[in-house]
């Protein structure tokens, strides 16, 4: 594996005020003439979730730790596979429907590779770094929890009915004439 050191790897955690993620900019910066492949994933606002309508995403974060961790599973993912530059960059605040939220670009001598590694960056950061993901849907909003998150934690963590906003939700109470909103669990 060829040595590369850390100016190899871009981590960016957007402000809110920033507008969408540049993501030329991010492959760009992972293009490498030793590289004959590269591999990105672009996670997208979608307009719908459960058959529910969704109007936004909103996205919260410890920036330090964030940063930390991601920067750990990029040296992760580089004793792994053989990677020659990696990019990864997560938006806060708002994400409107079909805008990138978060965005991964690697770049290795093989496909192979690259494409097992920005697999392997997004299944951590679900699991692993503190960004948070408010779902706003038409009627209601939801912070939801990643399952990659609860698949690593103890059984005792398992069993419990929810962790602290699984099970709140507010949303408007159709019935009503528009004016109650309230908690349902």
């Amino acid at each position: 594996m060829t040595d590369v050191g850390e100016s190899e790897t871009l981590i960016e955690i957007v402000s809110p005020s920033s507008s969408t993620l540049d993501l030329n900019r991010y492959v760009n910066f992972v293009r490498d003439p030793a590289a004959g492949a590269i591999a990105t994933f672009e996670g997208t606002t979608r307009d719908t979730f459960d058959g529910r309508r969704v109007v936004e995403l909103r996205y919260e974060a410890y920036v330090p730790m964030a940063t930390q961790l991601l920067a750990g599973i990029c040296a992760s993912a580089r004793e792994t596979w053989a990677l020659r530059r990696i990019a990864v960059a997560h938006r806060l605040g708002t994400v409107p429907i079909g805008e990138a939220s978060v965005f991964i670009a690697a770049s290795a001598v093989h496909r192979a590779d690259a494409m097992d590694a920005c697999r392997f960056i997004i299944d951590e950061i679900k699991a692993s770094v503190p960004i948070w993901k408010k779902e706003v849907y038409e009627n209601g909003e939801v912070w939801k929890e990643n399952k990659e998150f609860f698949e690593r934690q103890p059984a005792a963590a398992q069993d419990r009915p929810s962790c602290c906003c699984g099970s709140k939700i507010r949303v408007q109470d159709d019935a009503s004439d528009g004016s109650a909103d309230g908690l349902r669990e």
